[in-house]
């Protein structure tokens, strides 16, 4: 397993496999952990947890560089997503225990109640494109449930892998409580079987997804799933215009475009489309490729070089099928694996660019007729994961809110998740839920208890 930066096609170091007697070793270490830190309290878990918060800022930097050593983003980026690691475990630490407190409720018995008990160890089968943030908004919430983690990190990032189990450990959490499974996607099959692994959770491809959701159902686990996207920001006629570009092109170039929830397809009522668009493309072509280890830098590299492949045959494909091209649409000649900020116009259902996730710095820009079409438009999508709706009139914004097919939409703002709200998406972005009490909830017994 090879971590490679993706900026200068450097290789930062290689990681041997562990081998199938040295992952049952792990498991079964984690899971004997685990009969001992599930007795533990609430507070205790949050002592650590918050200790986990603090030792993530002292170490931002270092974390930070990291995070864009192995997978290529921004350094200002890499920045963020530690502190938000910090934030997440610090309002689990806060929160778990009101969230998970026994539920009275009645019925034919003199008490009834539901209490929320751990599962035990917890598979999460983690991607790259925030190597720190999505393992950390898995971790924070099952360990304050009281479960145990597993992390199968994307091969590219296992010093991020291994980092984030020094962090547990460091912030004295039980030794094996939270483990590093250092193994490629053909060992998760033994991992899942493992009669001490109850639950497993997966961010990633709809591939991914639905191999993971097979095995899980194959051996009766639970299962959380958080896929792709390919969410819509709608632009109506009343919206602020300068704004709703703003954040349109910031929403589609964070990690170079390489987020599950970045707006992907403008869809712009017609007689707004044009200035939309010129604004649009004006801060696009801002963008320029350089070292993402140096603030100014506004373009980053994609993480590796088949997924410059990847977004280069898509935007071809869909100008072979009549798309056309009105800024972009090419690789940057040179070291590193960089693709232009690319805006694609006159798309239609069937292209690549319109029916599939575009993992990249790619946007197609839809004009529409009028709300009704555009409604229809970002309904259709086999993704339902996050939607941006912008218009001044925020009750009308809310009744169209209410049709959009998604797990979340967010009106004149940016997608983003928050530890406080619930995350995750519908059709084949997945299910289950991520983040605040419903998250947490995804990986406990919810028990009835009944006394006479």
């Amino acid at each position: 397993m090879k971590s490679i930066n993706p900026a200068t096609g450097e290789l930062i170091k290689e990681y041997s496999e562990m081998s199938e007697g040295q992952v049952k070793e792990v498991v079964d270490l984690n899971f004997e952990a685990w009969k001992g830190y599930r007795e533990t309290s609430f507070a205790q878990r949050s002592q650590w947890m918050q200790k986990a918060a603090e030792l993530l800022r002292s170490r931002r930097e270092e974390y930070a560089r990291l995070i864009t050593a192995e997978m290529g983003k921004r350094i200002a980026e890499s920045h963020s997503e530690v502190e938000k690691c910090a934030w997440v475990c610090e309002y689990y630490a806060e929160n778990a225990g009101q969230m998970l407190a026994d539920e009275l409720m009645e019925s034919d018995a003199s008490k009834s109640m539901a209490v929320f008990n751990p599962l035990g160890p917890v598979l999460a089968v983690m991607p790259w494109n925030f190597p720190f943030w999505q393992v950390f908004r898995f971790a924070a919430p099952a360990l304050m449930a009281g479960n145990a983690g597993l992390l199968k990190h994307a091969s590219n990032v296992q010093g991020c892998a291994l980092a984030i189990e020094e962090v547990f450990r460091d912030a004295g959490f039980p030794e094996n409580i939270f483990r590093t499974l250092v193994i490629s996607s053909s060992k998760v099959e033994a991992v899942i079987a493992h009669p001490a692994v109850k639950a497993v959770t997966l961010t990633g491809s709809e591939y991914a997804g639905s191999q993971v959701a097979s095995l899980a159902g194959k051996y009766l686990k639970k299962s959380v799933l958080e896929l792709g996207g390919s969410d819509p920001f709608i632009v109506l006629a009343d919206a602020d215009l300068e704004e709703a570009a703003k954040v349109a092109v910031g929403s589609r170039m964070i990690t170079s475009g390489q987020t599950c929830i970045a707006a992907k397809r403008f869809i712009v009522e017609q007689h707004v489309a044009a200035p939309f668009l010129e604004k649009v493309k004006a801060l696009m072509e801002a963008y320029e490729p350089g070292d993402p280890g140096k603030e100014e830098t506004s373009l980053a590299p994609l993480a590796r070089p088949d997924l410059v492949d990847d977004i280069d045959n898509q935007v071809k494909k869909s100008v072979e099928q009549g798309a056309q091209i009105i800024s972009g649409g090419s690789r940057v000649e040179g070291i590193g694996n960089y693709y232009t900020p690319t805006i694609l116009t006159n798309v239609s259902k069937g292209m690549p660019v319109y029916m599939e996730e575009t993992f990249g710095p790619v946007a197609v820009v839809l004009p529409v007729e009028d709300e009704k079409e555009a409604i229809e438009v970002a309904n259709d999508s086999l993704y339902g994961l996050g939607a941006s709706l912008w218009t001044s009139d925020l009750k009308k914004g809310e009744e169209l809110a209410r049709k959009i097919e998604a797990g979340a939409v967010f009106i004149n703002g940016l997608v983003k998740s928050d530890p406080r709200l619930p995350f995750g998406g519908i059709k084949n972005s997945g299910y289950g839920r991520e983040l605040s009490g419903y998250g947490i909830k995804e990986f406990v017994n919810i028990k009835t208890v009944w006394i006479k």
